[in-house]
């Protein structure tokens, strides 16, 4: 089993890799946790930085938990939601899941729901974790 978790670094990203080791242990699966970035240009080069730590971080906790991990930095110019869809194709993940966070309907219109692509979109069962 494969399972892929969307990685952004806030409260509810952190409560999914918790479900994620969980899920790993119960099913005897690989983890794959993916950031995304739109774009990555010399500005974002601190930004890409911090994010390969923090995926390096995450690696190494998974590593001493005994659960199988990949960690990748995506940057292909998608929203974060059409790259974890992709990566979930192209991979043939089992199961996806992201942290969700309440937004008002304007910050929706305004910024998107990459949670809701990806239950929309995904090729996979979807778990959401708040």
């Amino acid at each position: 089993m494969k399972i892929a978790v969307g990685y952004d670094g806030s409260g509810a990203a952190k409560n999914a890799l918790d479900v994620a080791k969980k899920h790993a242990r119960a099913f005897g699966a690989k983890v794959y946790i993916l950031t995304s970035m739109v774009k990555g240009t010399e500005r974002q080069l601190e930004d890409i930085g911090k994010a390969e730590r923090d995926l390096e971080g995450i690696k190494t906790f998974f590593d001493n938990e005994k659960v199988p991990c990949e960690v990748h930095l995506l940057i292909r110019g998608l929203s974060p939601g059409e790259d974890l869809v992709q990566f979930a194709k192209e991979h043939k993940i089992d199961e996806i899941i992201v942290g969700i966070e309440k937004k008002s309907k304007v910050g929706k219109f305004v910024f998107g729901s990459n949670a809701q692509y990806v239950i929309l979109e995904a090729p996979c069962p979807v778990v959401t974790v708040k």
